[in-house]
């Protein structure tokens, strides 16, 4: 305000105020810049109490305003007083709208495999498809879609500053609970799809590259990558060491391999001796039976807890009927600070019986033998289709790292990445699955699910 008021003098302008008038003197002017220090503070401490407030409402689940989320509308929940609660439910047309952006991330469109962010935007407009506004899909409002933890039911609220753009810290987000449009096995192969495509973690050659083991093929012998090389004018192609084609043999001795002999020798073997569901469920085993066990504490877990609620409710259900009949005394103090223990008491077991529950969906199906045939054949399937794009995202969601040596050619994977794509597979009851996440070096020693 002080700002304004010296520059208005400098033009000639004198500040008049109807409810604080003041003189030009000095002494006018301390007061009015008093008056004014105290006016802004009584503004931050008003924003403070209003966001304040804005948190405790969403932490009922109701909604501050603003524009919901796609797929989402507002509607009117319960009046208090003079102020009517409103939350968020589905839009049934909007909601398909979501629910197709996550298929073709995680599935594509029938012609090619997982779609990126672009083609997905590209995808949408070519079908006609219009944001809620009826404008046309860019990659930041299909990005924004696919990250918004709002469709598996936790919509973020107080997430930015409203003056800097700047992201607030954890503590003082808060999470109101929407109905969900997507399940969390979806949207968390999603976000790994994103993550494996972020040139932070991978780079786009290996994404994009036109070759089925681009970004995954090593020489066994220097660990370098293997490369793409073509001849007689591109009509041969070849895997060859890197190491060796800028070095020559001193630099490598490793051979030069053609691209679709050691792309279907890889594609074979995964093919016949991978994806047979015998042979998943023996590599699988351990690690199903880890899965059980935990499953299994964990409703143990849930049971207990879910007991020391009910307990902690019987002995409030006790308390009232005693106070109901006279027998005790609210006033008392002691009985007040029981009521509030057993109450906190029961509140906790509750949530956290809520939070094991989440845990266990979180887990997906359970895989059983039938999905592994179904999920065997489904991967045989999408495997040898002809596009490029197709075979190579399904190729290495089971298979991260290939090395040529003389003699032979290993194929290394990981069983936790195996099932997960089962898992994801399942929980959509599709044959689609995620890429995995990759990372640019592997471990120098081996040591990681060789």
């Amino acid at each position: 305000m002080e700002f304004y008021v010296r520059r208005l003098a400098k033009s000639g302008v004198r500040l008049i105020s109807i409810t604080q008038e003041l003189g030009d003197d000095p002494m006018s002017n301390m007061i009015r810049q008093i008056m004014a220090l105290f006016d802004e503070y009584q503004s931050k401490e008003n924003a403070k109490h209003t966001l304040r407030a804005m948190k405790e409402n969403a932490r009922q689940g109701f909604w501050n305003g603003a524009l919901p989320p796609i797929g989402y509308r507002i509607v009117a929940a319960e009046q208090r007083g003079h102020k009517i609660k409103k939350t968020l439910e589905i839009d049934p047309v909007q909601a398909e709208t979501v629910r197709l952006i996550f298929r073709l991330a995680l599935e594509g469109d029938g012609r090619s495999g997982t779609m990126g962010v672009k083609s997905i935007a590209t995808h949408l407009n070519a079908a006609g498809i219009r944001t809620r506004d009826g404008g046309r899909w860019g990659v930041g409002a299909v990005h924004k879609v696919l990250t918004r933890t709002s469709y598996i039911g936790r919509h973020r609220f107080n997430t930015q500053s409203w003056k800097t753009r700047e992201r607030k810290a954890e503590t003082e987000i808060v999470e109101m609970t929407v109905p969900p449009i997507i399940n969390t096995t979806e949207f968390e192969a999603v976000q790994a799809l994103l993550k494996a495509r972020n040139p932070a973690f991978t780079a786009p050659r290996i994404v994009s590259g036109p070759t089925l083991l681009t970004g995954i093929c090593f020489c066994a012998g220097c660990g370098k990558a293997m490369t793409l090389r073509t001849g007689k004018g591109g009509r041969y192609r070849y895997y060859t060491f890197s190491t060796k084609a800028r070095q020559g043999e001193t630099g490598c001795k490793g051979r030069t391999v053609p691209m679709e002999k050691l792309d279907s020798l890889v594609a074979d073997h995964l093919e016949r001796r991978l994806l047979q569901p015998d042979r998943l469920e023996k590599i699988l085993s351990s690690v199903l039976d880890r899965r059980q066990e935990r499953t299994e504490r964990r409703a143990t877990h849930i049971a207990e807890l879910r007991k020391r609620a009910a307990e902690a409710d019987a002995k409030l259900k006790r308390l009232y009927d005693a106070i109901e009949n006279g027998i005790a005394d609210l006033a008392d103090p002691m009985l007040k600070d029981r009521i509030a223990e057993l109450k906190a008491i029961r509140d906790q077991a509750r949530a956290d019986a809520e939070r094991a529950q989440d845990a266990i969906g979180r887990l997906g199906p359970s895989i059983t033998p039938q999905a592994l045939k179904t999920f065997a054949k489904a991967a045989r399937k999408r495997i040898r289709a002809e596009a490029g794009d197709y075979r190579r995202d399904h190729l290495r969601a089971f298979a991260q790292r290939v090395e040529v040596d003389a003699k032979e050619v290993r194929i290394m994977g990981s069983k936790s990445e195996l099932l997960r794509t089962l898992v994801a597979a399942s929980s959509a009851k599709t044959a689609g699955f995620r890429v995995p996440s990759l990372v640019p070096r592997w471990r120098t020693r081996h040591d990681s699910n060789v």
